[in-house]
């Protein structure tokens, strides 16, 4: 497919050609909304692919979660970290298997740093108050699933980008359209969408760009705006010479009890995102 940077296309979304993401990881994600789902059914699926199902159980064996006992099977790691947490896990191997060779380049590991960084955000800020933080997770990881989607399609002009743009976070969604016809909010719904996932999930992809809500609500997709913001601001922003928000600021944005009980200073917060980064990325 032939692109040329700086002019818009203005391209049928059926012309972008997106990959696949790995479909283990998207049935992973459906059947996880399912109420009704088996646990053996989550444990065949993850399974049935066994190169898939290997680096899950890596990642379960981590330092990043220490089990006391290590697990061998997919069933056992579902039985000691439970089906939720396997849930995001899978997630993140199918967003490390989406980049693929494109993580060789510097562009593209700081994206995946930044996804890394924001779910560790918004799971530890959602065990601080009310929303499911295996959730938050799940959300946070795959905010920007449509920034990696152009990144595999034109990962050279893409990484170009990323490394030449300056401004705040949200400043890259036009120059995305003059690249592609797309930006990735846009690029992540239809995703998401296509992939017949919760709504939520969909909610939180297409939007997590836009200013916080005026009536102070407070949900996933408003939790994930700020742990997206917040890991600009520790260090993990998604391009270089994005212009992060303060992290005073962001803190003035939680609700009053997150406020009292999250991470009061950045460099608290810093070293302990770096420390769960270090710990996934070593295996």
């Amino acid at each position: 497919m032939e692109q040329r940077s700086g002019q818009a296309m203005n391209m049928p979304w059926a012309y972008l050609r997106l990959p696949p993401f790995p479909q283990v990881a998207v049935r992973v994600l459906q059947l996880a909304n399912n109420e009704n789902v088996q646990l053996h059914q989550l444990c065949e699926l993850i399974s049935s692919d066994p190169a898939f199902a290997s680096e899950v159980l890596t990642v379960a064996n981590s330092l990043l979660y220490a089990p006391r006992y290590p697990s061998t099977t997919i069933m056992q790691a579902i039985a000691v970290l439970g089906a939720n947490t396997l849930q995001g896990m899978c997630v993140t191997v199918g967003v490390r298997a989406y980049l693929g060779k494109t993580m060789s380049q510097p562009a593209m590991r700081n994206l995946w740093r930044h996804n890394l960084a924001c779910a560790i955000v918004a799971e530890q800020l959602a065990a601080t108050g009310f929303i499911d933080k295996d959730q938050a997770y799940t959300a946070g990881i795959l905010h920007d699933v449509g920034r990696m989607a152009l990144a595999v399609i034109q990962p050279g002009d893409y990484a170009m980008l990323l490394e030449t743009h300056r401004g705040a976070s949200a400043t890259i969604l036009e120059a995305e359209r003059e690249l592609f016809g797309w930006d990735h909010c846009e690029t992540g719904r239809e995703l998401v969408a296509g992939w017949k996932l919760p709504q939520d999930l969909e909610t939180v992809v297409a939007g997590h760009h836009m200013d916080r809500r005026k009536d102070g609500a407070w949900d996933v997709t408003e939790l994930v705006k700020v742990s997206c913001a917040m890991a600009s601001s520790i260090g993990y922003p998604t391009f270089p010479g994005c212009v992060p928000a303060s992290y005073a600021d962001l803190l003035e944005q939680l609700p009053a009890r997150e406020r009292r009980v999250f991470y009061s200073d950045a460099e608290s917060l810093k070293t302990n995102v770096a420390e769960s980064l270090h710990a996934i990325e070593s295996v």
